[in-house]
């Protein structure tokens, strides 16, 4: 079998399983706020794991909040930056941003914010010009910028840092959705200077459910949940504290992985040359631009994107594609669409991710099946 939906949720790794077994052995199993001996262990496992991330993530201790993931913390952001704001009034984001970001902007613009959408090229890459001329004239009205900085979809790198930039000029708080870089290419939340960032354990091969924000200055954090005061005030509600520490694990693990990166960088690009040669008119999207090492967004105009999802899955590979379906009619996604994606591809792409740690042959097996679903295929063109 070939899991290739490390984009999607990433199965726990190895380390984390193996961390697991022992750690339900041996306990202990407490409230980390009780002042009781075992409260006190349980509290002293989980603030070593949130020392182990800040650590790898480039943060200081205070800075990691530990939550149950990237939209919990996007949401917080979005309260934290806007529950207060009376003068500035616009929420910049971009035609390829996820869901969590598009909907939370959404529901502040039915409380009088905002929302401008930033153009994306078609090489998938946001327009820094727009976003430079935005900010020179209408800066002082910003109230926060939300970008990603990798493309869940297609893998694209998003120019964060000169986008940081632009935004400190006028003291406009950015939020950098990490989700999808963090984990996948390194990361140092220091060195890029972000206001906030976000993770997702289950992106990482920890447990589903946990996740980190990181915050340049959490004494400007507004809690969105406000319990009993866990994680300093800033998040309220008893810590999963089995599931945090396998963030530490699963981060530990990973930044061992991250020497693979060009040997998987490489194997990628031939893979998609592979692909290509047999089939000229193979698109690769984003195929110009900075990607991920792990990500390949691919499709033969065409192509129905679903029927070479179950060609691959009867040969137990598993990938996805973009698709958000409507009686069955695949379509094109918003970010293809915000690419300017024609249907004839949009509707066929298939996403192959993979992590930092699979066997390069993985990529041999991948063209020699998908080659082989394109040939079956293309005998009878489904649009």
């Amino acid at each position: 079998m070939i899991y290739a939906d490390y984009n999607g949720s990433a199965p726990l790794s190895q380390e984390v399983r193996d961390y697991l077994i022992k750690r339900f052995e041996k306990g202990p199993f407490a409230n980390p706020n009780a002042i009781h001996y075992l409260g006190a262990k349980t509290l002293m496992g989980m603030e070593n794991a949130r020392a182990v991330c800040a650590r790898i993530l480039g943060a200081e201790f205070d800075q990691v909040v530990f939550n149950s993931g990237a939209t919990e913390g996007i949401s917080t952001i979005f309260h934290t930056v806007l529950s207060n704001e009376k003068n500035k009034k616009i929420i910049v984001t971009s035609g390829i941003e996820h869901s969590a970001i598009v909907n939370t902007a959404q529901y502040y613009a039915t409380r009088g914010f905002t929302v401008k959408c930033l153009p994306v090229k078609a090489d998938g890459i946001i327009d820094l010009e727009t976003l430079e001329q935005w900010i020179k004239e209408e800066g002082d009205n910003i109230a926060l910028v939300a970008i990603m900085a990798a493309n869940n979809e297609t893998g694209v790198i998003q120019p964060c840092k000169e986008i940081n930039i632009l935004c400190q000029q006028k003291n406009i708080p950015y939020l950098c959705d990490t989700t999808q870089y963090i984990g996948k290419t390194p990361f140092n939340f220091k060195e890029m200077d972000l206001d906030y960032a976000v993770c997702s354990g289950h992106k990482l091969g920890a447990m589903p459910g946990t996740g980190i924000l990181l915050v340049k200055n959490p004494t400007c954090l507004l809690p969105l949940i406000i319990g009993g005061g866990q994680e300093k005030g800033l998040r309220g509600g008893t810590q999963n504290y089995l599931g945090n520490e396998t963030l530490a694990v699963a981060l530990t693990a990973i930044e061992k992985n991250f020497v693979n990166l060009n040997a998987l960088t490489e194997k990628r690009l031939e893979f998609e040359d592979t692909v290509k040669k047999a089939f000229p008119e193979v698109v690769i999207i984003g195929e110009t631009s900075p990607r991920l090492a792990t990500t390949t967004y691919i499709a033969l105009p065409g192509i129905h994107g679903q029927a070479v999802q179950i060609e691959l899955e009867s040969q137990d590979i598993f990938v996805t594609t973009s698709s958000a379906c409507s009686d069955n009619m695949p379509v094109t996604s918003k970010v293809l669409k915000a690419m300017g994606t024609s249907d004839q591809v949009g509707r066929g792409v298939v996403r192959i991710s993979l992590c930092l740690n699979s066997p390069l042959s993985y990529y041999d097996q991948l063209s020699e099946a998908l080659i082989k679903a394109y040939t079956k295929l293309s005998k009878v063109k489904s649009f």
